[in-house]
């Protein structure tokens, strides 16, 4: 519904008066509106157009602003006859329209327009990811879609709307996965012990023709100590270090030959207290079956490599790789593991025969893309990759 206010009452003013301080007059007879009047919510497609009528004075500027405090872009004419919208009204809101004008004299004028647009029959949810709560400085922040978005000017106003508020002078972007799913990592990882929140600001954003943006639930994320694990694969150590304090050194074995671990950054994904860790949920049986209870596990891809107690294998642990994949230790080291270590902790493989691991759909190997490549799976930059990384849903089971 079009509501037009008078605002502030006409002032006369005296032939000596200063037309500047005068109190704006209703510019009611000097501005038009290209919306009609009416009980109608109005077309978001259809551009704002506000125009001075007659040649006794002249439009000085105009603000519009929605529901959520956002202002429409817009361009006014040198003459300051004409002021249009440059990019697409939100739907489903409602704009307050300020038109500020001044008559020959300079005296200024004032003219308030109120009115809502038409819901959008298609809408783009987006939902935040890890759920909220404390991680380490690895833990990139995550946003599914409900729809796929293919095309890269549609990418941009999508990602243009997703803000990540981070401490000062922490650089960061998105990176588009595939068509539904962006994660967000900082160049380098969080600062130790701050807070990092995501927001949208998508709702009644047009996106594409058919497709507009809706409320999202924000995320806030309070981030701990630096925390960053190191597996040497071929000492056969582990090393523990604390805001960049070593404070524990742990004997351990990885992934024997035909299993090796996987070189590269991870991110811990969660724990578990008590697995029963069986070969055939990854293909593995003959004489390489196993079927273990395993305590103090902690996943760091979701195909099953974990950092765990393993006492079968204490004779080995700082000597050779005889797993199946995952880093074991000792009970009593892999209890200790488990108390310190927290979601979102980084823990890295090095010198191990391995394959690398995964980018993305394997857990969070984000931190492997150097910041030049990181910074490619963004829509924000030309030239910008259309990542490809679909999950493997069969990799999704413990190794030992």
């Amino acid at each position: 519904m079009l509501v037009a206010s008078l605002g502030a009452g006409v002032t006369a003013c005296g032939s000596g008066d200063n037309p500047l301080s005068a109190r704006p007059y209703d510019a009611g007879d000097q501005v038009a509106f290209n919306q009609a009047a009416g009980s109608r919510p109005v077309d978001p497609n259809r551009p704002l157009e506000v125009t001075a009528k007659g040649g006794d004075g002249r439009i000085t500027d105009v603000t519009a602003v929605d529901t959520h405090g956002r202002r429409l872009a817009g361009e006014l004419s040198a003459a300051g006859d004409r002021w249009h919208s440059t990019v697409p009204m939100a739907a489903g809101v409602r704009y307050t329209v300020i038109v500020s004008t001044e008559d020959e004299r300079g005296a200024p004028g004032q003219r308030t327009l109120s009115f809502d647009t038409t819901p959008a029959k298609g809408v783009l949810k987006v939902e935040f990811g890890p759920d909220a709560g404390k991680y380490g400085v690895g833990q990139p922040i995550t946003a599914e879609l409900s729809e796929p978005v293919k095309d890269k000017a549609a990418r941009a106003i999508v990602e243009r709307g997703l803000v990540v508020d981070t401490p000062p002078g922490v650089e960061g972007a998105w990176y588009w996965v595939d068509d539904k799913k962006l994660h967000y990592r900082p160049k380098e990882y969080w600062p130790a012990n701050t807070v990092v929140s995501a927001r949208s600001n998508l709702e009644g954003i047009k996106i594409t023709d058919e497709l507009y943006g809706t409320a999202a639930k924000p995320l806030k994320l309070e981030i701990g100590d630096r925390v960053e694990v190191t597996t040497d694969a071929s000492s056969h150590y582990l090393t523990f270090k604390r805001n960049g304090e070593v404070i524990n050194t742990i004997p351990v074995t990885t992934g024997k030959p035909g299993f090796s671990t996987r070189n590269g950054v991870k991110v811990v994904l969660g724990k578990q207290y008590f697995v029963q860790m069986r070969g055939d949920t990854v293909g593995i049986g003959g004489d390489e079956y196993y079927n273990l209870p395993v305590y103090y596990a902690t996943r760091v891809t979701w195909s099953g490599e974990y950092v765990h107690a393993a006492p079968w294998s204490v004779g080995s642990q700082g000597y050779e790789n005889v797993s199946h994949g995952c880093t074991g230790m000792s009970t009593g080291n892999a209890a200790w593991f488990y108390e310190n270590i927290t979601e979102g902790d980084i823990v890295r493989v090095i010198n191990s025969i391995g394959d690398d691991m995964d980018n993305f759909g394997n857990g969070y190997g984000d931190w492997n893309l150097d910041w030049k490549d990181w910074r490619q799976g963004s829509a924000l930059l030309k030239g910008t990759q259309e990542g490809r990384n679909p999950i493997d849903q069969a990799r999704l089971r413990p190794q030992v």
